[in-house]
């Protein structure tokens, strides 16, 4: 199975963000990654609700949602409605993460719980069957264009044996720092899913960056 691609729009450019979104529908991207900030979660903030309803009214792929906020499960309802297919949250920011992620599952959505750089894939051991997605961040949330955090591959590798051992269909999805050089890296180390924002945004062709990623070969 080739590997998925799901472009950050955190990099895209936002006076032109319709045009952004139909060139990823064009590419061959599987889908599109939104990045949720609140300003206390991370030490940034993105856009909200009324953009993630724009941008589905164009979207042709599936749209994949990334809450780095606080009480994630208050919004679980909105996102639905506003389009999200995927929605993940931060384990940092879940008390109460099996109850969150049943409550994504029953709105009708793919349930995604992100690990930040400091956190160990082994705090999943007892929910990761009721997980559709583990995103693993490889720089330190809030910011695009940050440097591959290497350690992360001993995580992907130490999460899919995880997955293996306990016969779980969860797919690893990456968050930062991916290009060429670390998105083949990754993928040999088992990650399924990468998200790329300012590589593909900031590249002259994002439409072949994005091919270029998605026919990435294991070593």
């Amino acid at each position: 199975m080739s590997v998925i691609v799901s472009p950050s729009l955190l990099a895209a450019d936002f006076m032109n963000l319709g045009k952004d979104v139909e060139m990823v529908d064009r590419s061959k991207a599987d889908w599109i990654h939104l990045d949720i900030m609140d300003g206390v979660f991370v030490p940034n903030i993105s856009y909200g609700l009324p953009v993630v309803s724009q941008i589905k009214k164009i979207a042709r792929k599936p749209l994949d949602v990334h809450l780095m906020i606080v009480q994630p499960e208050r919004y679980i309802e909105a996102f639905h409605k506003a389009g999200a297919d995927i929605l993940t949250v931060h384990l940092e920011a879940s008390t109460h993460l099996h109850r969150t992620l049943q409550q994504i599952k029953a709105s009708g959505m793919k349930a995604g719980v992100a690990l930040n750089p400091h956190t160990p894939v082994s705090l999943l051991e007892d929910i990761i069957q009721d997980i559709d997605v583990v995103l693993i961040m490889s720089v330190n949330p809030g910011f695009g264009g940050q440097s591959f955090i290497e350690h992360s591959l001993e995580k992907v590798k130490k999460l899919k044996a995880l997955i293996q051992a306990t016969h779980s269909h969860t797919l690893i999805e990456i968050d930062g720092g991916v290009n060429f050089e670390t998105g083949r890296e990754l993928v040999t180390a088992g990650a399924d899913a990468l998200v790329a924002g300012s590589f593909v945004f900031k590249s002259e062709d994002p439409e072949a960056t994005i091919a270029g990623l998605k026919n990435l070969k294991t070593e």
